[in-house]
């Protein structure tokens, strides 16, 4: 059973932090897997809003990830290094918008991935490096894409069932 719930709830719990936590209609290392494997990031990731042209994952310590959308208002992009890697556990990652103005420091992604009852959760806190970034991250419209993204990955991680 598909359950459309746009549960993903978004709060700043410091001036520099956005935590964003939803739950999955699948178990954990389903999420785990729609989370890190490239050909299912390109039927997640935008969650309806143009199409994952790229989905690069060097799933390593060290290794780098790339995503760009593109879509009617152009191409957007993101990418990072792996900081530390617990397969099915958690992700600690980098990650920079490639059009932020030159100077901009990524922020530190800290991903925990849980299970209740078979059903996987995620807890992504996003730690920005100053108050003007993670404002500007929140002002985006990112917690719209948020759901529309998580929405389609809850999708993606029941089909793998």
């Amino acid at each position: 059973m598909r359950i459309e719930n746009r549960t993903a709830k978004v709060t700043t719990p410091s001036d520099t932090q956005i935590l964003m936590t939803r739950e999955f209609n699948a178990p954990k290392h389903l999420v785990f897997k729609a989370w890190t494997t490239p050909e299912l990031i390109k039927c997640w990731w935008s969650g309806g809003r143009g199409e994952v042209t790229v989905a690069e994952v060097d799933l390593r310590v060290g290794g780098t990830w790339r995503y760009v959308i593109a879509s009617e208002h152009g191409e957007v992009g993101f990418n990072g290094e792996y900081l530390e890697i617990v397969p099915n556990e958690r992700i600690v990652n980098t990650e920079i918008y490639e059009q932020a103005p030159e100077g901009t420091k990524p922020a530190d992604n800290f991903v925990t991935f849980t299970e209740t009852d078979g059903r996987g959760k995620i807890e992504l806190l996003m730690e920005c490096h100053s108050k003007e970034v993670r404002d500007a991250v929140l002002a985006s419209g990112m917690e719209e894409g948020l759901q529309d993204s998580w929405d389609a990955m809850d999708r993606v991680a029941q089909s793998l069932k």
